[in-house]
């Protein structure tokens, strides 16, 4: 699974830093897939090697404009381009909904493409699967925010163990079509008669990749447990530990939080995101000072920066 970064900055774009955006492409097959659309999200992938075409379903985690003021624009010119066949699938906020039929009916914009909004809360609020299908589960919890505000998990599901092609041949078993069903795990019946079980010429099942999002939000358990044994966190970082009282204050993290969660939930990798425009290069405080304060809790975190693109492997697969 492979992230990249697409806006770092909280609250507004800076020269070095555009606002929340994180798109994640799917493994083994051409799908792609965003968390927030930012303003300016759209150039953003302009000036990346991302292809829109890809994309499939985007995650919104709350309705404060520096995560949606994008998607609006990024919507309307799926639409002018032609190349979404398959549609969307939009998931967020309550409000999400009625936000972009008021925007797109003001504006005389017509989606001319499949587009279909889910409500995250039910599936946050009972723990339920938010989406599933034959490869992957996204989970989502509620966060502790000014308004409601959603993490979510991405879970690849287990693969099938690689396929020993040298025991299939010494079964005289031919190629073809029916590796691709041996592989997958199924029987098959050959002209001789007899029946392979593809769970005998496979190894064990390989664990999938696990990503979590989450961001608006100030330290809490909920982020946490949905965050447990993840291979990444994309967690908020909006302010260094000695702004902590205004963090409490906004319900937004520090870099000690961020790296708390992260290491209360075991996760194998912390990327720090959504930093204050005021952390920069230059001023008393900058962006390597909340990477320290973050690796003297958690060392393998990382300060992402726009365009830093991220593969994310499962921790206990070798291969």
């Amino acid at each position: 699974m492979q992230v990249t970064f697409l806006g770092t900055s909280s609250g507004v774009p800076t020269r070095g830093r555009n606002v929340s955006a994180v798109a994640m492409r799917l493994p083994q097959r051409a799908e792609m897939w965003l968390f927030d659309c930012g303003e300016g999200t759209q150039h953003q992938f302009l000036r990346s090697d991302l292809r829109l075409s890809q994309l499939r379903r985007i995650f919104i985690t709350h309705m404060h404009g520096d995560h949606v003021f994008g998607l609006p624009g990024l919507l309307a010119s799926l639409g002018l381009a032609g190349n979404c066949t398959e549609g969307i699938d939009l998931y967020g906020p309550d409000p999400l909904e009625d936000y972009l039929k008021g925007v797109l009916h003001t504006s005389s914009t017509r989606i001319g493409y499949p587009l279909t909004v889910h409500r995250s809360r039910p599936a946050a609020e009972q723990d339920s699967v938010l989406f599933e299908d034959n490869d992957f589960i996204v989970r989502c919890t509620p966060l502790s925010h000014r308004v409601p505000a959603y993490a979510y998990r991405v879970e690849q599901k287990p693969r099938s163990g690689r396929f020993d092609v040298e025991k299939a041949r010494a079964l005289g078993i031919p190629p073809g079509p029916i590796y691709a069903e041996l592989k997958r795990g199924g029987s098959v019946r050959l002209e001789d008669g007899r029946v392979i079980e593809g769970s005998a010429l496979c190894g064990e099942d390989r664990p999938g990749v696990s990503v979590v999002y989450c961001t608006d939000t100030v330290f809490c358990e909920a982020a946490v447990e949905l965050a447990r044994g993840a291979d990444l966190l994309i967690h908020e970082s909006t302010f260094a530990h000695a702004e902590a009282e205004m963090a409490f204050k906004k319900q937004h993290s520090t870099s000690t939080m961020a790296a708390q969660t992260a290491a209360a939930a075991g996760v194998g990798q912390l990327a720090l995101t959504h930093l204050s425009p005021r952390y920069v290069h230059g001023n008393p405080v900058t962006p390597d000072d909340l990477l320290a304060e973050a690796q003297a809790i958690f060392p393998n975190s990382v300060v992402a920066k726009d365009f830093m693109t991220l593969d994310v492997k499962p921790r206990c697969n070798s291969s």
